[in-house]
């Protein structure tokens, strides 16, 4: 044999043991790693991939666990119910190798997802440098998906890696999920793990499930469309469930608490058809991640633009934002609304710099629904019915805590009253459907 020839020979099969050796590793998701927050109180999933066959053990907080990988070499062991530490802990794989997870915690943990507005990061947000230096939390931990990738068929193997909340690591990540991770991370007093996956200028379709599209009639041709995917299938940003596929679903079935979803601008022009869209967004994010009872909080979508001076509205977003409500009727969701948050100096910008407000009632959902502080009002009042009483309509309302008062929010500082301040925005018609702007209190009467 050539001398040429066996060193092509050797290197051949150099490649091979090391192909052989590198199958034999024990390998884990990026998701799944030093650094992270596992939820308490639920069934925590630890997977990942080996040779076939081979003998995987988990161990973490007293629990051993032990498993075999299957056929195709993946693996999966779940964890019995954690009680929240915020004392570091080491996790252990072993199989063929072992590795060690380090700094590991147990508390909350929920993914912030959706287009600009949730992407819009603690350096280009409201009072960015005295935010980013106050962001010593060793307790909150983010986990960035990065890039924006797509996919026609759902992807095991994504990107990341968690991260230790500080002023070295905080200024990139959503400023929506971080002041709700840091309110809940004050209230609740247990540690708290944030996973962002975002994109801006994105729709929702391509952040649903096949199976969250089949869950609602209405979007059975957007099903049949991703059913058809083939894995060389060309999709964008755009292209229903592509985006999903991508940049959620290598992070499932991780254990987490909840979603928080700031999306809609996108699908602005829509109205009932966004409603279907959210039923099967929620569907099927509960169903990937294995929690019928994950909670879904969103935000309905702030002021953006002159305010329309016909009293007959529904221009613009309104009725998407319609649609936002509507989709209340989803089991353990809630809406924080946002319609006062834009700046009134700057009304054509689309990104309100105002994350705090934003990121505060999503937690303040959470809280009350999720955590059950019924003593907090989770919202915002809501319309709950009117009765036309002469040429007088009273409107009662939901979620009022102790009374109602025409208010005037400026930047970061709490609403304030506005003393014999009018009641503004709101118009009434008659059978004739000719709007007319009412006029408090002589035509509309305010009851909770």
């Amino acid at each position: 044999m050539k001398v040429s020839s066996l060193l092509r020979f050797l290197a051949s099969l150099a490649s091979l043991t090391l192909s052989a050796t590198l199958a034999a590793d024990v390998k884990l998701p990026p998701v799944i790693g030093k650094d992270m927050v596992l939820q308490r109180d639920l069934p925590v999933p630890i997977w990942g991939w080996a040779e076939a066959g081979e003998e995987v053990s988990v161990s973490f907080a007293g629990q051993t666990k032990e498993t075999k990988a299957g056929a195709d070499g993946k693996w999966m062991i779940k964890l019995d119910k954690l009680k929240a530490n915020a004392k570091a802990t080491n996790l252990t794989i072993k199989g063929k190798n072992e590795i060690t997870l380090e700094n590991i915690l147990v508390g909350e943990v929920w993914i912030c997802s959706g287009q600009s507005n949730m992407e819009w990061s603690i350096r280009a947000s409201m009072n960015a440098q005295e935010e980013i230096a106050a962001s010593d939390h060793p307790h909150i931990r983010l986990f960035n998906v990065p890039g924006h990738t797509t996919h026609p068929k759902p992807q095991e193997q994504g990107k990341g890696n968690w991260v230790v909340c500080g002023p070295k690591t905080s200024s990139g990540f959503s400023a929506v999920g971080y002041y709700f991770g840091r309110r809940l991370h004050k209230e609740l007093k247990v540690p708290v793990g944030l996973i962002g996956s975002n994109w801006g200028g994105t729709r929702i379709e391509p952040w649903t499930t096949l199976a969250g599209f089949e869950s609602v009639p209405e979007l059975a041709d957007i099903a049949k469309k991703v059913k058809g995917y083939k894995a060389d299938t060309r999709v964008g940003g755009s292209s229903p469930s592509a985006i999903y596929n991508s940049m959620v679903h290598p992070l499932t079935p991780f254990a987490m608490r909840g979603a928080i979803w700031y999306q809609g601008e996108s699908n602005g022009g829509e109205h009932m058809s966004y409603y279907h869209k959210k039923h099967a967004l929620v569907n099927g994010w509960r169903k990937a991640f294995q929690n019928k009872d994950l909670g879904f909080y969103w935000v309905q979508l702030a002021n953006f633009r002159q305010p329309n001076k016909n009293p007959a509205g529904g221009d613009g977003w309104a009725k998407i934002r319609e649609a936002q409500t509507k989709a209340l009727d989803i089991p353990h969701t809630g809406m924080a609304v946002a319609i006062d948050l834009a700046d009134a100096h700057n009304p054509n910008d689309i990104h309100p710099r105002n994350k705090q407000d934003v990121g505060g009632r999503l937690a303040q959902w959470a809280l009350h629904q999720t955590y059950g502080k019924k003593d907090l009002v989770p919202t915002g009042p809501r319309y709950k019915s009117h009765k036309v009483k002469g040429n007088t309509v009273h409107i009662s309302f939901d979620h009022v805590g102790k009374g109602l008062m025409v208010g005037k929010k400026t930047k970061l500082e709490p609403t304030a009253e506005v003393k014999d301040g009018n009641l503004e925005h709101f118009s009434i018609a008659g059978e004739d459907k000719k709007w007319v702007w009412a006029k408090r209190p002589s035509q509309v009467t305010l009851s909770w």
